[in-house]
């Protein structure tokens, strides 16, 4: 057992480091591991107290994740949440957009949004009299794209764009068909910006 325990320390990766390098336009505040991204488009809030790592402040353009006596699981991590940060700074400058297209074979989908773009109404899905009602995540908006059977749902936040679009997706599933051959529903067509980034 003790020569086990021995195996399982000397695995460990003493100190894993990676850095993320900040925008100009973009103000970044660390609070232990809670950090606050704030930008043209809005502020957005991140915490990471889940996880065993330290976020520091390197200078006034960088941010350094450090990962002690990490496992292979928490090195896996440590790049995770990198990304989350690099989003919540490209969520603050140029917002992210996913354009839903409806497609059908024969019973054209209805879709009304309401309350400003916070609710969204689908109607006539395989010509079913229910009226199904998606409720979009906070700071999100759908909107009609000016397209035939084309809706955008825009936010700043990443996640949340996405779990709302997966929301509408995942309320037009097909039940007790074969979904090879019913292949109608509402399906993430492009995923962009709402700012277009220069590349």
């Amino acid at each position: 057992r003790e020569y086990l325990f021995g195996l399982a320390a000397a695995m460990k990766t003493i100190l894993a480091s990676q850095k993320v390098i900040l925008p100009d336009n973009v103000d970044v505040k660390l609070n232990g591991r809670t950090i606050i991204v704030k930008g043209p488009r809005g502020t957005l809030k991140r915490n990471f107290n889940h996880l065993n790592l330290e976020l520091t402040r390197v200078g006034k353009k960088q941010i350094r994740v450090d990962v002690w006596f990490a496992s292979r699981k928490h090195l896996a991590c440590l790049r995770t949440i990198c990304s989350h940060i690099e989003n919540l700074m490209k969520g603050v400058q140029f917002g992210f957009l996913y354009k839903m297209r409806s497609v059908y074979a024969h019973f054209p989908i209805n879709i009304n949004v309401q309350e400003d773009g916070k609710h969204v109404q689908i109607r006539n899905f395989l010509g079913e009299k229910i009226i199904r009602e998606v409720r979009m995540r906070d700071g999100v908006i759908c909107k009609p794209s000016g397209n035939k059977d084309e809706i955008i749902v825009e936010g700043n936040d990443i996640e949340l764009v996405s779990q709302s679009a997966a929301l509408i997706h995942q309320s037009t599933k097909v039940k007790n068909k074969d979904i090879r051959k019913f292949l109608d529903g509402i399906y993430v067509s492009e995923k962009t910006t709402i700012v277009p980034m220069d590349e």
